[in-house]
């Protein structure tokens, strides 16, 4: 393109273009309402000129790089003086270009992604998990324009993660979900995969301890700060994420309430707190006087680890001869079903455990032994063959 008498690059509204402003200046000549227009504000020592209507960026390698992963093009939609400024041709650096290109625009996709994220105050185990989710599709087609990804290759992959990896459909719906935000929040394009199906969803009963293997349980422990955690978690019906999080100031030993704050969902509710438990949790405080979070790790200030409240929980199973397939998260299902068996209606169980349908707490009736125990099995209607 040529330029006018002044120096004023003619506007072509429809068109991109990458070329030497300035000895030291790289410019782009890009349309007014183009999508990539607010990612080039990101890139450090961007200048608008209003008089040429054109960006200019720093004659730098780096710039150059973030400009193309801004515009998700590569070195070949650069002028030829570009190209031979930065010795892009012949450069061995550039001996797979297309491949070098597309993992700078996937790495900027994924940050775009993360502010999108975060603009939307998702948390941050779902940020991780859809970044994560992102990432694997990225590397297993490590070549692949991110752009251009179809139909095609989305299938190829979800089919890889359920029978390749044997993930379980729970997982590749996560999965599904993360790539539904990128193509949608992040890409502004239609929902490639609007036509898969979603893998169908186990239902799977939870875990159930009795009592009995409860009370076991716990009477395994010795430890006064491990007794008190899981004495908590399974009186309140919490799940391991919450108990790590709490501070001494959510219990309410007049009310007996635990303020639960941003559980899953990031929302606040509140639960039971027992009698017994906090006779314990005040011999806990006496003992250890925590500073900020109820239950501390290794390092004072800082909440115990998830991956250490479940290996308290794991070796008191062991101790107590527990031979059932459970997890700290088991508690909280025990904590719903014997609520139930106890009478509780189905309604505070919800509230409890905050659950936003009543459906989702409904599982536990299909498990609670004080209504299965009172269906006679026909076997033991069946009159008994008479003795010759």
């Amino acid at each position: 393109m040529s330029t006018s008498p002044n120096g004023q690059v003619p506007p072509r509204p429809n068109t991109r273009r990458i070329f030497l402003s300035q000895p030291d200046r790289i410019g782009l000549l890009i349309p007014s309402n183009d999508l990539a227009t607010e990612r080039l504000k990101s890139i450090p020592g961007n200048s608008w000129d209003a008089t040429r209507k054109i960006w200019t960026f720093p004659k730098t390698r780096e710039s150059l790089d973030k400009l193309l992963a801004a515009l998700r093009t590569d070195w070949r939609s650069l002028d030829r003086e570009v190209v031979d400024a930065f010795h892009l041709a012949d450069s061995p650096r550039r001996q797979e270009p297309r491949q070098a290109s597309v993992q700078v625009r996937q790495s900027a996709d994924l940050e775009e992604m993360r502010k999108e994220m975060s603009l939307r105050n998702y948390s941050q185990k779902t940020l991780k998990a859809y970044l994560g989710s992102v990432r694997g599709l990225f590397e297993f087609f490590p070549s692949l324009s991110t752009t251009s990804l179809t139909e095609v290759e989305v299938r190829k992959y979800l089919l890889h993660l359920l029978e390749d990896k044997k993930l379980s459909s729970g997982t590749v719906n996560q999965v599904f979900n993360a790539f539904r935000f990128l193509f949608v929040e992040v890409y502004k394009r239609s929902f490639v995969m609007g036509t898969l199906p979603r893998p169908k969803k186990e239902k799977q009963l939870p875990s159930i301890l009795s009592e009995q293997e409860v009370s076991r349980l716990l009477a395994a422990i010795t430890n006064l700060k491990h007794k008190t955690m899981m004495m908590l978690t399974y009186s309140a019906g919490l799940r391991v994420s919450e108990v790590v999080k709490l501070r001494p100031e959510d219990l309410d030993p007049d009310r007996r309430l635990i303020q639960i704050r941003g559980a899953k969902g990031k929302k606040d509710r509140v639960t039971l707190l027992s009698d017994i438990a906090m006779k314990y949790v005040e011999a806990y405080l006496r003992r250890y006087a925590p500073a900020e979070w109820l239950f501390e790790g290794y390092e004072r200030g800082k909440p115990y680890s998830i991956r250490s409240a479940q290996a308290v929980f794991d070796r008191a199973v062991e101790k107590a001869g527990i031979a059932k397939d459970v997890s700290i998260h088991d508690l909280r299902h025990s904590f719903a079903t014997h609520l139930l068996e106890h009478g509780t209606d189905l309604r505070y169980v919800q509230t409890l455990l905050g659950h936003e349908s009543s459906k989702t707490t409904e599982i536990y009736t299909h498990v609670s032994s004080k209504a299965l125990g009172k269906i006679t099995s026909p076997l033991d209607f069946i009159p008994k063959p008479s003795k010759d």
